[in-house]
């Protein structure tokens, strides 16, 4: 077996494919052959690893509850792809993709070091496991005016007993006003979020966030947030936000 992985990744480091730095390796090597299934496992598992093609979290995976696929697949169907040619009788919904990188993914390839450049990690991005923590997706409507999330939370997010954890809640609130705010007025920082709980979210529990601009004032972006089961009936948190548009150079220089 060990020869075997051997082979493997001997295989690998003459594959050419394997990214070092901005360069790449780039040899010849003999045929490596793959003759049992243990060896294809393993090498398909590396390729995993070393894939350059990053994970877009806002797509549904196995830990998504029924409320969660059947909220996802609504909003999919008034998406406007699914309606491309068609002409708009109503809503038209746009997702958009999350990754857990922000630096990587900036515009312009934004980095600060390549140590930041390696750990740094989406906050609300950095637990491995799926569902254990957050759970969500965004739509955007066309004309920008309303951002709505689906929110799953997962068992990481304990709070009170049996229930989400206050800074979990401002924290997904935070994050869909805020990239509601930089699809208005990108990029934007939060100036001032005010919060105000109405009713507890039970832990495993599917909700929705929605962002809805109230005005623009300069560089200033207002906005405001509910938090209410899928079906409208209960609120449970309500809040204001305040994002102020920046110049991006001024957090690289820290």
């Amino acid at each position: 077996m060990a020869r075997n992985v051997g082979r493997i990744f001997s295989g690998f480091r003459c594959s050419g494919s394997l990214p070092f730095g901005k360069t790449q390796l780039k040899t010849r090597c003999p045929r490596l052959l793959l003759r049992t299934t243990p060896e294809r496992t393993v090498v398909q598992a590396l390729s995993s690893i070393f894939s350059h093609k990053s994970r877009d979290f806002s797509l549904p995976n196995s830990s998504w509850g029924e409320e969660m696929m059947r909220l996802y697949n609504h909003y999919s169907s008034q998406s406007g792809e699914a309606a491309e040619g068609q002409e708009d009788q109503g809503e038209q919904w746009t997702r958009l993709p999350s990754y857990n990188r922000s630096l990587k993914y900036a515009t312009g390839g934004v980095y600060l070091s390549k140590i930041i450049q390696s750990k740094a990690r989406l906050f609300t991005r950095n637990i491995r496991d799926t569902g254990a923590a957050f759970e969500y997706v965004l739509f955007f409507r066309r004309d920008k005016q309303r951002c709505v999330c689906i929110f799953q939370a997962g068992h990481l997010l304990e709070g009170p007993p049996g229930h989400v954890h206050g800074g979990a809640i401002a924290t997904m609130i935070d994050t869909v006003t805020g990239t509601h705010a930089s699809l208005l007025s990108a990029p934007v920082m939060t100036a001032n979020l005010n919060i105000n709980y109405r009713s507890p979210i039970p832990l495993g529990s599917t909700v929705l966030v929605e962002s809805t601009m109230d005005k623009e004032e300069g560089k200033k972006t207002f906005l405001s947030c509910r938090v209410t089961s899928t079906d409208g009936s209960k609120l449970h948190t309500e809040a204001a936000a305040l994002f102020v548009s920046i110049n991006v150079s001024h957090l690289l220089r820290g």
